[in-house]
């Protein structure tokens, strides 16, 4: 352990939890700790949203696929990017005006139930458990990524590894709320970038340009620079499918919902979808490019998922080194903290406000809410104890779990006027149990990511239960038409 290394790193450190006193002292209501008051701008709303969505699989999880499977790949970026768009350019937006209509719905359950004028609290109870099923899959992906890195860099056990990577996350999610996760992963976002941006550069340049590192990996292995190799139509299927996944994650979807006003979206897409394309053209190059580099230097690399971690420890000094690592942690705290702060608002404000306790004071819904950050940490780092775990598969579940449940019911519930609570709770249950159904198949057609089938179920009894239960009522139809109406001024206006 290099003190340069050490010193980087906790320089680092500090600022985050520093971040997280800041808005400590700034956060008043529940409003202002689980969704920052809506009044972030729209470079705060972009990159957070983009650091919050790639986490460590980014610059683990993806480098390790391609570092394995070769240009085959990068068939995965081209439905994430995809999926990324489309999510911005027709859900940000009307989410963000549809929520702030509908009581200013605050979390996504809250939305479900004031769309579907959800009385009862089914639909509140129903979002809210899906929601901590696959975070908390999600959370200990994270929370695994952390350990790895810890581990690769000081040379901690991966139980110790853990346990610091853990507590550093919760320390400014439990004090800051919102606005300190939102600032940290905005800050998170920029760091990610530059690494991803100047490590690739760098390991081209070492080794020689281009044509020399696909020359290296020609002789090595030619089947990594063949876009087709040993992938199947099914497979091909499944890595674009990740792109279906954006409509239904909570951690991005809130990112929408928060900024300080809707015409600002438009500025936020442009931001967002600039960092995202050079964070996952750069993310790619480190893990082909680092093919070559291992190959030729004769590194026997055990672990895949560790191959810009061992770039940026050969590469560049140690106190380079140092922050370009940080760029992990910053990666994986970006993702694990928007997780823990959505689930600790989904049962805040959804279960414990609006069913448990109703007359609760804010000060007191704040604090259950930073109680149940620690609660959700405790139970994922649980889960990550196991460390063969894989950070892309666990990802790959979670990512497909939320894509399913939620995904089709966010966009029907933005773009058709008569979706109803019974179509609402078919969408989440269908799509959810498909996912963990076909997650546990194998062969043939179960092949094909769970996302892709979920999707597809969820979508389609959403229509038909909505077409043989109650209808929606004439106040739920009257809200639709107005927002539709003030968004279609807006877009006369802007053109």
């Amino acid at each position: 352990m290099e003190l340069p290394v050490l010193i980087s790193f906790l320089i680092y450190m500090l600022v985050m939890i520093g971040i997280g006193v800041y808005f400590y002292l700034k956060t008043d209501n529940l409003s202002d700790y689980v969704l920052g008051g809506r009044g972030l701008g729209p470079g705060v709303t972009a990159l957070s949203a983009g650091a919050s969505d790639m986490s460590g699989w980014l610059l683990l999880g993806l480098p390790g696929m391609m570092y394995s499977d070769g240009i085959v790949g990068s068939w995965i970026a081209v439905g994430l990017i995809i999926g990324a768009y489309l999510n911005w350019h027709y859900v940000a937006r009307p989410l963000r005006v549809y929520t702030h209509t509908l009581n200013d719905s605050i979390t996504i359950p809250d939305y479900f139930a004031n769309r579907f004028e959800d009385k009862g609290n089914i639909l509140r109870v129903v979002t809210a458990v899906v929601i901590l099923l696959f975070y908390t899959l999600y959370t200990s992906a994270g929370l695994v990524g952390g350990a790895k890195l810890f581990q690769a860099t000081f040379g901690l056990d991966y139980s110790t590894a853990l346990l610091i990577g853990s507590f550093i996350i919760v320390s400014y999610t439990f004090l800051g709320g919102y606005n300190a996760v939102s600032w940290t992963d905005f800050i998170q976002g920029i760091l990610m970038m530059l690494a991803l941006v100047v490590t690739p550069i760098v390991v081209i340049y070492d080794i020689g340009g281009v044509d020399e590192g696909l020359r290296i990996i020609e002789s090595v292995d030619p089947s990594k620079l063949d876009i087709l190799s040993g992938v199947s139509f099914i497979g091909v299927a499944s890595l674009i499918a990740w792109g279906l996944g954006y409509f239904g994650q909570p951690h991005i979807l809130v990112r929408f919902m928060s900024i300080r006003h809707e015409d600002e979206m438009y500025r936020a897409k442009a931001i967002g979808m600039t960092w995202m394309i050079l964070s996952i053209i750069g993310s790619l190059a480190v893990g082909f490019f680092g093919f070559a580099y291992v190959a030729a230097a004769g590194i026997d690399l055990q672990d895949p998922e560790k191959i810009f971690i061992t770039l940026t420890q050969l590469l560049f000094n140690p106190w380079i080194a140092g922050f370009l690592l940080a760029a992990i942690l910053a990666a994986i705290m970006s993702t694990v903290d928007s997780q823990l702060l959505v689930s600790s608002s989904v049962l805040t404000r959804d279960v414990y406000h609006a069913i448990l306790r109703k007359s609760a004071s804010d000060n007191e819904l704040v604090w259950v809410g930073r109680a149940t950050v620690i609660i959700i940490a405790v139970i994922a780092w649980y889960i990550s104890l196991d460390q063969n775990s894989s950070v892309l598969k666990l990802v790959a579940y979670a990512w497909a779990g939320f894509g399913a449940a939620f995904g089709p019911l966010v966009i029907l519930s933005l773009y058709k006027r008569d979706v109803t609570k019974y179509g609402a709770l078919a969408g989440m249950f269908t799509g959810a149990i498909t996912v963990i159904v076909w997650k546990q198949l194998e062969g043939g057609i179960f092949d094909l990511y769970e996302l892709l089938p979920g999707f597809a179920v969820a979508w389609i009894a959403i229509l038909f239960f909505g077409i043989i239960g109650p209808r929606s009522s004439q106040k739920s139809q009257q809200i639709f038409d107005e927002v539709h109406r003030k968004l279609s001024k807006k877009m006369k206006e802007n053109k």
